[in-house]
């Protein structure tokens, strides 16, 4: 711990800046400047270049890229996808459900699907609020609600608020495809004008 210590300032902006002073001291007293009171001179250049050296900036931590974000949702997406299972659904709901969980299985694809949507910062994060928070929000609610609904009938039925709630969440990840979808196809029309310009 010491011994890190030590080596830490050695390296340091402090050290390296005061040790350049005193070598300016060491010139001075080698040209006769300093007289006597080299060792005054030497420390005191070492000790304000140490003062005036800026100060150290901490290491910033490493987050993850947007392909490990992706990497921990499509592992949090299989957790879901097992929940789910389990779960005793209306068709309504369960057709829903599927068609939305089969397009956020399309966008979490690892190779250059997820490569395209980790260029979408706000992608990432609509597609991990999805699995992470929406979708399981919507079933608990519901599987809770038809609870309460058994006990006091006559109330809303809690599966047209589930239908819903997974209608919107599969046309937010709709929206999202066709933006990526059309990122890739202007990508691909600047490819070609760029062929074009250059043959012509």
């Amino acid at each position: 711990m010491a011994t890190s210590r030590v080596l830490g300032y050695l390296e340091s902006r402090k050290n390296l800046t005061g040790a350049a002073g005193g070598l300016v001291g060491l010139v001075l007293t080698f040209t006769g400047v300093a007289g006597p009171y080299w060792p005054v001179v030497v420390a005191g250049l070492y000790g304000a270049g140490a003062l005036i050296a800026p100060p150290e900036r901490p290491a910033l931590p490493g987050f993850p890229g947007p392909l490990e974000q992706l990497e921990s949702v499509r592992a949090d997406f299989g957790k879901l996808t097992d929940c789910l299972a389990g779960v005793d659904l209306p068709s309504g709901a369960t057709a829903r459900l599927a068609a939305l969980t089969e397009l956020l299985a399309a966008l979490l694809e690892p190779g250059w699907v997820a490569e395209a949507l980790a260029q979408d910062p706000e992608g990432v994060h609509a597609v991990s609020r999805a699995v992470r928070q929406d979708v399981p929000e919507a079933v608990d609610a519901f599987v809770r609600t038809r609870w309460w609904t058994r006990l006091t009938p006559g109330t809303e039925p809690p599966e047209r608020h589930l239908e819903r709630q997974l209608g919107a969440l599969h046309e937010e990840a709709e929206r999202l495809a066709s933006a990526l979808r059309d990122t890739e196809g202007r990508r691909q029309e600047a490819h070609t004008r760029y062929l074009e310009d250059r043959g012509g």
